[in-house]
């Protein structure tokens, strides 16, 4: 009785906290652009905390560390160590470029910051719509949070959809991006604290050595590089993919445009730094695959190995189940923290990118892009409904195809200053979209990050030949 009293207690409380903080977002929300991107007034450290959060998410707390249970070392060096270099690699490659023009400009989203860079509406509305994709990753997190619902509370996965669907998206309803912000930076602190608690509980799996406990599963396991595994067998679909589409991956909507909070190019390093060390420190969570796996659980469903994990571990005492209680309600705060920043993307560019160029109004920006979430959410839980096998790869083919169209357009919007000939940069574009779609679905590339990231490289091979070519013929016009 007293764990049931605590369990709804803490839900209540948490919902009660989350809402407020909400009111007082919507009490600052007065414009679509207060709406998107605030009115720059929210501290570096606060706007790290809220990065660092949305990176994290449902995918590195819920369904990555079903990849290392399955895959083994190769899996955890692919997004634990792989990755997080991508993450940083873009943010001190293009943080300070990517503000620079934004502060110029007032670009709003992605496809603003498109348009403003390269003065066209065309290429702006296809980013605009490719960014759609984003709602793939909107599907996992849905799915990923209702799973995880389903561990605390006896009620069923469908139910528990429609629950996480309806709270969320009434909270950025409210208070936008302040809202994302404000709840982010709390779900963020939770994270932290659970991440620790799990990573320090289960070391004790190790007790023969890191190496030696792995060998005990398979020696394959235990290599970088595992020949066993259709996903993660050699340098590049460890490493460089890894690494590629992570850095990739920094330039999603919902992410990158985080750079837009500050207040100026001042704040950078402390953002920068906040997000690294919140960052390095949610990747331990990924060590619940090992310890998953270490435990001796017989996990069928590679996407519920942490929910099973940690029904294993924590259950039998009233002090498990309370401690069980908080780390799934945090678990469900870290898909809360990044499902809210990509609603407030999408809806914001939608309404900023689609909406207002083709029907030319902008005074009703805040109204449609309220409803654009209605109907977002609507189409999330349509997809997550049913939802296919593994969550992850589903998500990750979508979101990588963005990923691979937004390089070469980002990258060197960025870093060259003078004119960019359209032609090439807009081909470079499609070439990474249709690419990893091919390779994916056709081409017989099981992991969607070896599809995206051969895609990237040869958009971006394309992109310096074709402006290499367009220099020789016209040498003024990349000249800053």
């Amino acid at each position: 009785m007293l764990t049931e009293m605590f369990k709804y207690g803490l839900v209540g409380s948490y919902v009660v906290l989350i809402y407020w903080l909400s009111w007082i977002g919507m009490r600052r929300t007065k414009d679509i652009g207060g709406f998107s991107i605030g009115n720059k007034d929210m501290s570096p450290y606060l706007i790290g905390i809220t990065l660092a959060a949305s990176i994290a998410s449902t995918a590195t707390f819920v369904i990555n560390p079903g990849f290392i249970y399955s895959h083994g070392l190769s899996a955890y060096l692919h997004y634990g160590v792989a990755g997080s270099l991508g993450i940083l690699s873009a943010f001190l490659l293009l943080s300070r470029g990517f503000l620079r023009l934004g502060e110029e400009k007032q670009a709003l989203t992605i496809p603003d910051w498109i348009y403003h860079r390269y003065q066209h509406r065309g290429f702006s509305l296809f980013f605009a719509f490719i960014n759609l994709l984003s709602i793939t990753f909107v599907v996992l997190i849905l799915v990923g949070c209702s799973l995880l619902m389903t561990g605390i509370f006896p009620i069923e996965q469908k139910t528990a959809l429609v629950i996480v669907l309806v709270f969320v998206f009434s909270y950025v309803l409210m208070g936008g991006t302040y809202a994302h912000a404000y709840t982010n930076t709390l779900q963020g602190i939770m994270m932290i604290l659970v991440t620790v608690v799990l990573f320090v509980q289960g070391l004790h799996y190790f007790d023969g050595g890191f190496f030696s406990s792995l060998k005990t599963i398979s020696l394959s396991y235990a290599m970088p590089f595992n020949k066993d595994s259709n996903l993660y067998y050699s340098f590049f679909s460890v490493f460089g993919s890894g690494f590629i589409i992570t850095f990739a991956l920094m330039l999603q909507p919902h992410i990158l445009t985080k750079v837009l909070y500050l207040r100026n190019e001042a704040d950078i390093g402390k953002f920068i730094g906040t997000t690294v060390v919140v960052g390095t420190l949610f990747s331990l969570i990924l060590m619940i695959g090992f310890y998953a796996k270490l435990s001796g659980l017989e996990i069928a469903s590679q996407d519920t190995v942490v929910r099973e994990y940690l029904l294993h571990e924590f259950s039998g005492s009233a002090i498990d189940e309370l401690t069980l209680t908080f780390i799934f309600i945090t678990l469900l705060a870290t898909g809360m923290s990044t499902l809210d920043g990509i609603l407030v993307s999408l809806s914001a560019m939608v309404v900023n990118d689609i909406v207002t160029p083709l029907k030319g109004n902008k005074h009703q920006g805040l109204a449609w892009s309220r409803w654009v979430l209605v109907i977002v959410g609507v189409i999330g839980l349509t997809l997550a409904w049913n939802p296919p096998p593994l969550i992850g790869l589903f998500a990750q083919k979508g979101v990588y195809g963005l990923a691979a169209a937004s390089v070469v357009p980002i990258l060197f919007g960025v870093l060259i200053r003078g004119h960019l000939p359209l032609a090439v940069i807009a081909t470079a574009a499609v070439i990474g979209l249709l690419l990893h779609f091919y390779l994916n679905l056709f081409g017989g590339v099981l992991n969607p990050a070896v599809s995206a990231s051969y895609a990237i490289v040869i958009s971006v091979i394309f992109a310096v030949i074709g402006l290499w070519i367009k220099r020789q013929k016209a040498p003024h016009l990349l000249r800053e």
